[in-house]
């Protein structure tokens, strides 16, 4: 825990001084842009993030305010709504990427041994198969 909390507050620090993003806007961000340009359907969003829906709304909201997502009806049934980047919104995730990426390097895996590595990605794999389908949230989709 304390490690987790310890790495939000660095990481939220350094993407709000180096690009304005927060760590939330930042979690979206990147979950969007891993996918086509059809966006996500608002649950699936939230299963990936693992965030529950009304967070996800708040969060939206505010970033459709700043211009970096879009909501969308679902074309096919009218029922889902999508949820899409911008061009502002990929403009801001590709500028903010380089600095957070360098930053997780150097706080957590820099301090890992090479040799311990492995084993971690590989007990960390199990934990988020495990917290797909014995948590609370639907697991996140492939």
């Amino acid at each position: 825990m304390r490690v987790q909390l310890r790495m939000n507050y660095e990481m939220n620090r350094q993407l709000q001084a180096d690009s304005g993003l927060s760590l939330a806007e930042y979690d979206v961000l990147v979950a969007l842009s891993e996918n086509t340009a059809k966006g996500m359907r608002v649950g699936d969003l939230a299963a990936r993030i693992g965030w529950e829906r009304s967070r996800l709304s708040h969060q939206l909201r505010r970033m459709e305010e700043r211009g970096l997502t879009e909501r969308r009806r679902n074309s096919q049934d009218g029922r889902s709504t999508h949820v899409v980047l911008t061009a502002r919104g990929r403009q801001a995730i590709t500028a903010a990427a380089p600095g957070h990426v360098d930053l997780v390097r150097t706080l957590f895996f820099d301090a890992l041994p090479d040799h311990l590595l492995e084993p971690f990605t590989a007990a960390l794999e199990h934990i988020h198969i495990n917290l797909n389908y014995n948590s609370s949230l639907p697991p996140a989709p492939d």
